[in-house]
């Protein structure tokens, strides 16, 4: 079964761009050594505040991802861009 990473933060306006660029290459260096990754999807949420789900084809992929997460310089360089972040992981159960 699927699994999925959500995250919730804020971005400056003025970092924006600069956000977008670190989390694509992040994204691209996670895929590299994790091919598990199948999308991940930035939403802006109308309070201004942003929601990035990573989906996963599953739970141990995921895991072993996260757990390699250290090793990608790219993740703090990201994640320095944001404010009041929080994550949580999840399974998809239903999708259509």
């Amino acid at each position: 079964m699927s699994a999925v990473r959500s995250h919730r933060y804020s971005v400056a306006d003025a970092d924006l761009e600069e956000f977008l660029a670190r989390r694509g290459s992040l994204i691209a260096t996670v895929r590299e050594g994790h091919p598990g990754l199948t999308h991940a999807v930035l939403i802006r949420l109308e309070d201004g505040t942003y929601t990035d789900i990573w989906h996963w084809e599953s739970a141990e992929q995921m895991g072993a991802a996260l757990a390699s997460i250290p090793t990608f310089p790219e993740a703090p360089l990201t994640m320095a861009l944001t404010a009041d972040h929080t994550a949580l992981n999840g399974e998809v159960v239903d999708e259509h």
